[in-house]
């Protein structure tokens, strides 16, 4: 895969990598808090893209080779209390530049897949922009209802740590975290966590934009309401032992996306596991192709 940039409008940009045959059926894979486009792996894409699709994973704004901007992020404590600077932005404009992406790609529509943060984008961007989503998947991710899918204490005491200052704390931080929010149903793949965490230092070192990743979150309050607009096929995708994100965040955003439906993934936390991609890679695939079947089956006789 080659890394290339698109203007997505607004003064922002996003890096982003395609695998598949150009003329198949997009598949946009949209990362969480933090998270790199190589979050998604690469092997894992290669196993979409042999499912008939046209994989394209990306760098969300304030992350990797992706724009960032340059404020000062609020703090933990201010976050809680509803205290954020004049320019921070929330899920809803990162929708806008998702969206954005599709149509810097020439795709007016796409199977949208989402991790965490990314499935809050996604479920954004079906709501606000239905045409662009033929369908959608939402994983390990919630509603932003108070009180549903809030990370355990323990991992928020993780999360309010010093941001590292060098690769290898960064790469120690990562192993830390994932060893705590991982899946503990399913072996822990430390040497590929080392591998993400120092490709995602030496791509952007930085630290402020996780911050500002997160005030958006925070600042986007519950999106429940706005949920009621997504009408593409929905699949919400949850581990029923995940510390991030409750298992209760992927029973919320059912209740509210209509007709959407729920697969649990007995062991899984929050994070893709090797050994878990043959059934994530089937249901992602499945999901996708029914409503292209479908299609094709609605589609006017010539």
């Amino acid at each position: 895969m080659t890394e290339r940039t698109a203007d997505v409008g607004r003064g922002i940009s996003l890096t982003y990598e395609e695998l598949g045959d150009a003329g198949a059926d997009p598949l946009l894979l949209v990362a969480g808090l933090g998270q790199q486009l190589h979050s998604w792996p690469a092997e894992f894409c290669t196993r979409l893209a042999d499912r008939g699709y046209r994989v394209v994973r990306f760098d969300n704004r304030d992350i990797g080779r992706s724009t960032h901007l340059r404020f000062r992020p609020a703090s933990l404590a201010a976050m809680f209390l509803g205290r954020f600077p004049p320019q921070q932005y929330d899920i809803t404009d990162m929708a806008e530049d998702t969206a954005g992406l599709l149509a810097a790609l020439g795709c007016e529509s796409a199977h949208l897949v989402g991790a965490s943060m990314g499935g809050m984008i996604a479920q954004t961007v079906a709501a606000r922009h239905p045409e662009r989503a033929r369908t959608l998947t939402s994983i390990m991710s919630t509603t932003g209802a108070l009180r549903t899918g809030r990370p355990a204490l323990s991992t928020l005491r993780l999360m309010a740590a010093k941001p590292p200052r060098t690769r290898e704390t960064a790469i120690a931080g990562a192993v830390r975290m994932f060893r705590h929010i991982g899946s503990a149903g399913f072996p822990f793949d430390e040497a590929g966590v080392r591998e993400r965490a120092g490709q995602a230092w030496d791509r952007d070192p930085s630290t402020g934009g996780v911050g500002r990743q997160l005030g958006a979150i925070m600042r986007s309050g519950d999106r429940s309401a706005a949920l009621r607009a997504v009408t593409a096929p929905t699949l919400v995708v949850h581990g029923d032992r995940d510390r991030m994100v409750r298992p209760a965040g992927g029973a919320a955003t059912v209740r509210a996306i209509t007709g959407a439906r729920l697969e649990t993934i007995p062991g899984m936390g929050h994070d893709l596991p090797k050994d878990a991609w043959p059934v994530l890679v089937d249901l992602i695939a499945g999901h996708a192709r029914r409503e292209d079947q479908t299609r094709s089956t609605d589609a006017p006789a010539p």
